[in-house]
């Protein structure tokens, strides 16, 4: 369970590198994470992954969550900021009744039942779904 939070934990890394926190006033990333007036000028999508990753560091301790363990991550499109699918948040994986219930069907199949027809014993002939 402690590698469940490394893709969050080196995304956050990379966003405090590239701050201008870090680059143009020659901060350590420890200093703009714990010092308020320096945390204010980190951009928004630090912050969004310092909650992530504190999310995901309390869900390791989690006694709801500990049998199951955090949901993997994906960062890549969260970064970019495209947004991805419909639904996607930055800590969590899939829909809890996606894949639940019937195939969706476009509307021009129809549902065929696949029969086998066999002989009893007393030589009646029999029609069963396979």
């Amino acid at each position: 369970m402690p590698a469940s939070c490394k893709d969050i934990r080196a995304a956050l890394a990379t966003c405090l590198q590239s701050s201008d926190c870090v680059l143009i006033n020659r901060n350590t990333p420890a200093s703009c994470l714990k010092d308020p007036a320096l945390n204010s000028t980190l951009p928004t999508q630090c912050h969004q992954l310092i909650r992530g990753y504190s999310d995901c560091k309390r869900g390791q301790v989690d006694m709801r969550k500990r049998f199951r363990g955090n949901k993997p991550i994906s960062t890549s499109q969260e970064l970019e900021a495209g947004g991805g699918e419909k639904g996607s948040m930055l800590y969590a994986g899939k829909g809890g009744y996606e894949g639940v219930g019937p195939p969706e069907t476009d509307g021009r199949e129809t549902e065929r039942e696949e029969v086998e027809k066999w002989i009893r014993n007393d030589g009646v002939e029999d029609v069963r779904k396979k």
